[in-house]
């Protein structure tokens, strides 16, 4: 290397064929807007609520479930956790007071999680709050009819992998 420039082979002075694909476009802006969109929520959540994000996303998942309940393999797949990481996230939300474990009667093996009513009050109290983030965050950057197309495209996506939860 001369003159303290980069060494040559480490310059690239054509993209790699086939890089400016507008599917990987696409895919990459879903996942910069995502992380966006993601950040800018979780410090309006943290800013001005006492459940943080992760507790957060598990309390909201179980108070739009049928019975205010999941069963907890369920409930690792909509929140993108492993069993075990789920075990130990509704451990510290059930210690809290904020959701409970019940047995599943069909599977010794199974359990779900249920929302408590202190985890529908704490839901309660910080929703207002969320839904004001939601709309600063991703209903005014889109306008509201985007927002429907947006879910119907996000549905489309998430049906179309087959991880429809």
């Amino acid at each position: 290397m001369r003159g303290g420039g980069i060494p040559r082979h480490y310059r690239c002075p054509v993209a790699v064929p086939g890089s400016d694909d507008p599917r990987i476009t696409a895919f990459g802006l879903l996942l910069e807007a995502f992380s966006a969109v993601e950040r800018a929520v979780a410090v309006d959540l943290a800013r001005t609520s006492h459940v943080p994000t992760p507790e957060w996303e598990v309390l909201i998942r179980l108070s739009r479930s049928p019975g205010q309940r999941l069963r907890l393999t369920e409930l690792a797949n909509q929140v993108r956790l492993s069993t075990s990481g789920l075990s130990r996230l509704v451990d510290r939300v059930e210690q809290a007071g904020l959701v409970r474990r019940e047995a599943c009667p069909s599977d010794r093996r199974g359990a779900f999680a249920v929302l408590t009513e202190q985890g529908e009050a704490a839901l309660g109290a910080a929703l207002p709050a969320h839904l004001e983030s939601l709309e600063r965050n991703v209903v005014t950057p889109l306008g509201a009819d985007d927002l429907a197309t947006l879910e119907d495209l996000l549905r489309r996506l998430r049906d179309g992998t087959g991880a429809r939860s």
